[in-house]
């Protein structure tokens, strides 16, 4: 007797189930795509605005950094 695992696996192995399958779930997921999709452009968006924020900030500390060691060199001489 086979368990549910198998005969699912057996169920989808064939083509014209998998292709039948696919048509019933695809306007389900260009629904659900149509629904998320500005959602991904604004996540992308804030990521690409992020990086460039930690970029601004980590050249700002380097030369912050940069001008404290100068001081520093300057008030031990």
């Amino acid at each position: 007797m086979k368990n549910i695992k198998e005969s699912c696996i057996e169920f989808l192995n064939n083509a014209n189930t998998r292709k039948e399958l696919s048509d019933i779930l695809k306007p389900i997921t260009n629904s659900i795509y149509n629904e998320v999709y500005i959602y991904i452009w604004i996540i992308c968006f804030y990521s690409i605005i992020l990086f460039l924020l930690i970029l601004a900030n980590l050249f700002l500390l380097t030369k912050i950094l940069n001008k404290t060691k100068i001081v520093h060199m300057q008030y031990m001489n």
